[in-house]
Formats: structure tokens, C-alpha cells, sequence
């Protein structure tokens, strides 16, 4: 996997190296409000996490960690082809980043996967990933109650869709 520029950001393969970058993101309990686990307690949660994401098959994930001036600030990407997903650090939110960074993904998954269509699935509640990812061309394609259990939490799901250009 090779790495993408966009004005303002690099996104790159995960490397050791992030793992302090990625749990300052992940720890974070209302960067992870509507992720699909709860925030991690342990520096040992997120160094699976990141072996996990650097261990991906290429033939199925399409994941990057996102850098802003040099620092990590998340990752977007496609952990498990075709669905989206990203996360950023909250310091780095309403920047407009998030679709900057999904524009560049977005653009390389189809350029390099014959995918006819990318889903997400939404929480309801997480009105900031379904504005970007409805700017994005996104569009709903249903709706279901009780779909994850974070922690001790039901969540929601709206499913989305982004067809081939």
C-alpha cells in the first residue's frame, strides 16, 4: 500500500511507531462515543488494535493512519473491504479533515479495488460522520435498532451507501 497526500495530510500504512499517536485518539472517550468498542483503558488495547491494523490483508483492508503537520491524528480507510470507517483525534474536529482525508481513501479504493459500492454503518446519534459522509455522496439505505452492543450500550445503525463513479 502506498501512501496519499491530500493539501494538508498524509495517510500512511500503520507502523509501530503509532501506537502512542493512535492511543491518544483512542482512550479518548468522546472521540470513541460512537465507536464500535468502548474507549480503550489500556495502552495494551490499542497495541492489538494496531497490530491488527498492520497485520490487514491487503486483498481486504485499505486502512490509513491519518498525519496532520507530522503528528497521527487517527486513521480512515477500509479496515474490512468494502466498509468505511475513520476516526479523529477531537482537537483535529470541524477542520473539515475527516472529508479530506476520506476524499483521498475513497479515490484509491476504487482505484485499486473492483468494488461496485462502499457501505458504512452510522450510529444514529453521530450527526458529524453522517454530515461527512453524506457530502461525500453517501445515501441511506436502511435503518436498524439494537445492531451493537458497546460495553454495557444498544447502538443503532443507519447503513449507508457510495456507488462506483
Amino acid at each position: 500500500m502506498t501512501e496519499l497526500h491530500t493539501s494538508r495530510l498524509r495517510l500512511r500504512p500503520a507502523r509501530e511507531g503509532d501506537l502512542d499517536g493512535l492511543h491518544a485518539v483512542l482512550s479518548d472517550t468522546e472521540a470513541m462515543r460512537f465507536w464500535s468498542t468502548p474507549a480503550h483503558q489500556e495502552l495494551e488495547t490499542t497495541r492489538a488494535w494496531l497490530q491488527d491494523m498492520i497485520g490487514a490483508a491487503p486483498e481486504t483492508s485499505h486502512d490509513f493512519v491519518v498525519e496532520h503537520q507530522g503528528m497521527v491524528i487517527g486513521k480512515a480507510g477500509f479496515y474490512q473491504l468494502p466498509e468505511i470507517g475513520f476516526i479523529l483525534h477531537r482537537d483535529y474536529w470541524g477542520r473539515g479533515l475527516a472529508r479530506e482525508a476520506l476524499e483521498a481513501v475513497i479515490a484509491s479504493v476504487f482505484a485499486n479495488y473492483p468494488i461496485p459500492e462502499l457501505i458504512a454503518d452510522v450510529d444514529p446519534r453521530n450527526a458529524g460522520s453522517l454530515a461527512v459522509l453524506g457530502r461525500l455522496g453517501f445515501v441511506e439505505t436502511g435503518r436498524a435498532e439494537r445492531t451493537l452492543l458497546v460495553g454495557e450500550t444498544w447502538c443503532d445503525s443507519i447503513y449507508l451507501a457510495l456507488q462506483r463513479p
